[in-house]
């Protein structure tokens, strides 16, 4: 899906004075998938970095260390999706890489863009009154699966379709939204407010003030899940039939922010200034490989 939370992994890590750049870079559209349907993943590991089906949004947000919804440009610049591929000099560090993408980004697409600060209605994700139904888990709990893996690699997958929304962001980290639940391994509250706004009408900031990693799970009512998948396909950049549109239009927030209460958390509404990013120039083309 689009804006991988797995990504912030790389959005959360400190700038470097000065990046090193991608050796070899490969830049080509994604293949066309099944439609209406959206499959992200990204590979890194101590040699190269593998990302498939990304807008041009996506890779800024991971350039600029900022969420794809917080970044305005052309509408091509959300749904056009592009495959990268990369050999990384000896050494490189995730750190380093969204300096990386800035100067990638530069050469092949000309992105030239500039930053405001606007005001915006968002939900802040509090305690709520009840007790936290969170359990936390253990810092270097990386689960089974790629516990052997070598260190600094990242392996995560993301899919959206009829049948729901899976996130797999490593390491034991995952979340999913299948019918009439939502489910989650390991996800700080950060993480789990990106991936609630996905299917809110406005963006989700954490002021829960929690720092471990947790599980979590709640359920929602089944006429209110058709409209939340509707309206993070539409956060993917799927473009939908004009009957969707009109039933996310005709719903809101509300029952999110019920179903949050089940684990013991709650939605405000609130205004917050936030920082935007604004694309003034962009080849719809990258220059050749």
């Amino acid at each position: 899906m689009r804006r991988l939370t797995t990504l912030a992994i790389l959005l959360a890590c400190p700038a470097f004075a000065q990046a090193p750049q991608f050796e070899v870079a490969s830049i080509r559209p994604s293949a066309q998938g099944p439609e209406q349907q959206v499959n992200v993943g990204v590979h890194i590991d101590g040699a190269q970095i593998r990302v498939v089906s990304l807008s041009l949004r996506d890779y800024l947000a991971i350039a600029y260390r900022t969420k794809g919804n917080m970044i305005s440009g052309p509408d091509w610049t959300g749904s056009e999706r592009f495959d990268i591929s990369a050999a990384l000099p000896a050494g490189t560090t995730t750190a380093q890489l969204p300096e990386m993408f800035q100067a990638l980004l530069a050469d092949r697409f000309h992105v030239k863009l500039h930053k405001e600060k606007k005001e915006f209605p968002v939900y802040a994700l509090l305690p709520g009154k009840g007790p936290l139904k969170l359990k936390e888990r253990p810092p270097d709990s990386d689960g089974d699966a790629d516990k052997d893996e070598p260190k600094g690699t990242v392996n995560a997958t993301a899919s959206g379709s009829a049948a729901g929304v899976g996130v797999n962001l490593g390491h034991g980290s995952s979340w999913s939204f299948a019918p009439n639940r939502f489910e989650a391994k390991k996800l700080t509250t950060e993480q789990f407010a990106a991936a609630l706004e996905r299917f809110a009408d406005r963006p989700i900031v954490d002021m829960t003030g929690l720092k471990g990693q947790y599980d979590l799970a709640f359920d929602v009512n089944p006429e209110d899940y058709r409209p939340m998948l509707i309206r993070s396909a539409i956060y993917a950049g799927v473009v939908l039939s004009p009957q969707a549109m009109r039933l996310v239009e005709s719903t809101s927030s509300a029952p999110l922010a019920d179903a949050v209460q089940q684990i013991g958390l709650k939605l405000e509404a609130r205004k917050a200034p936030l920082d935007v990013l604004v694309i003034d120039e962009a080849l719809k083309t990258p220059t050749a490989n």
